[in-house]
């Protein structure tokens, strides 16, 4: 039985404030509340995180939205441990029937193949080299890297066979891996972009409770780009009301720690997002919540969200249009260019297809 907290409050830690049911799921469940000693502590319920293993037959996935710079992808988990409240990518555990709520981010996978498996998919003779985007769906670095090393074991296979890839994260734990990322940057094969949404300390911390702290994340980028590695940092989501304000000071505060680079997006809020975003809100700030949504709206054609190629990403309207200015003027001002940079596929070497038959002679 899934437990959601008393009163609807997210456990601490945690971005959602409870478990709803997966739209695929036929039976339904009423999660409750015992009362017996150790339920709860301080209101809240503990909660921890329960990892699974995941053998995929295959990691790479395409992709032919018009909206995106790339074509595949590799997700090294499923779930986000980061608990982002606004999480696009939180629909996709009903497929695993499980809740986007609380399960997103609490109940997670892990692909312990993933480089096996890529380094079999990359030797396939039908195989065409493209930039290939890690973790698109949830955080290649979230906290449990560190413990499971999928992401680490994936890039050993791109510096071995000198593929392009891309990484977006809020997680400095990418610091980690500079020595494989220094490789691929001899050849130009690789931009990392650190996601920050705000640099208010106390904001963030409500936004995405399990990320890291700002002010790691731009030690981050001055890390990356200490190490000779192309960087960028995307202000993503951006929120009306709510961090709009700050997209200045981000970019100004980025392109001091040495990225070149950036982009955003305006907040997305599709199916079961929604209302968990808005619990989040009326729970951490009441008194915006109503201003936040209605600022939403305009970017939306009136509505919460709104999936239409080529708007979804910026929205529509006066708002969106004074976001887009801003940004365009910010990025002028501090010398920083758009993150549509094309990653080389010339230096690409398949694998063999059979090591162990090959190592024979």
């Amino acid at each position: 039985m899934t437990r959601t907290p008393p009163n609807d409050r997210p456990p601490k830690g945690r971005g959602a404030a409870s478990s709803p049911a997966p739209r695929f799921l036929e039976t339904r469940r009423e999660a409750v509340i015992d009362d017996w000693p150790g339920d709860a502590e301080d209101g809240a319920p503990r909660l921890r995180t329960v990892v699974g293993i995941e053998h995929p037959r295959s990691v790479i996935s395409r992709n032919d939205s018009p909206d995106l710079p790339f074509g595949q992808t590799i997700n090294p988990y499923r779930g986000c441990e980061h608990g982002c409240s606004y999480c696009y990518a939180r629909p996709t555990h009903a497929y695993l029937d499980l809740s986007p709520g609380l399960d997103f981010e609490s109940r997670l996978f892990a692909k312990a193949d993933a480089a096996a498996v890529l380094r079999a998919e990359l030797s396939m003779p039908r195989y065409q080299c493209s930039p290939i985007m890690l973790g698109a769906n949830t955080d290649a670095y979230q906290p449990i890297e560190r413990e499971h090393g999928v992401t680490r074991k994936i890039l050993e296979v791109l510096v071995e066979t000198r593929h392009p890839v891309s990484i977006v994260t809020k997680s400095a734990l990418v610091e980690r891996d500079i020595d494989l990322l220094q490789e691929l940057a001899k050849h130009d094969l690789v931009q990392v972009f650190l996601s920050i949404t705000s640099l208010d300390h106390e904001l963030a911390r409500r936004l995405e409770p399990r990320a890291s702290a700002p002010r790691r994340r731009l030690a981050a980028l001055r890390a990356l780009a200490e190490a000779g590695i192309r960087c960028g940092v995307m202000v993503a989501p951006v929120i009306p009301a709510l961090n709009d304000s700050e997209i200045e000071d981000i970019l100004e505060a980025s392109a001091a720690a040495g990225c070149r680079h950036a982009g955003y997006v305006m907040l997305r809020l599709p199916r079961e997002v929604n209302p968990l975003f808005q619990a989040w809100l009326e729970e951490h700030y009441p008194l915006k919540a109503s201003h936040v949504l209605s600022l939403v709206r305009e970017l939306r054609d009136g509505r919460l969200n709104d999936a239409s190629f080529g708007t979804r990403m910026s929205g529509t309207g006066v708002f969106a249009q004074l976001i887009r200015a801003r940004f365009q003027a910010a990025c002028r001002r501090f010398g920083l260019a758009r993150s549509d940079h094309a990653l080389s596929t010339a230096h690409f070497v398949p694998p063999p297809k059979d090591e162990a038959q090959l190592s024979l002679f």
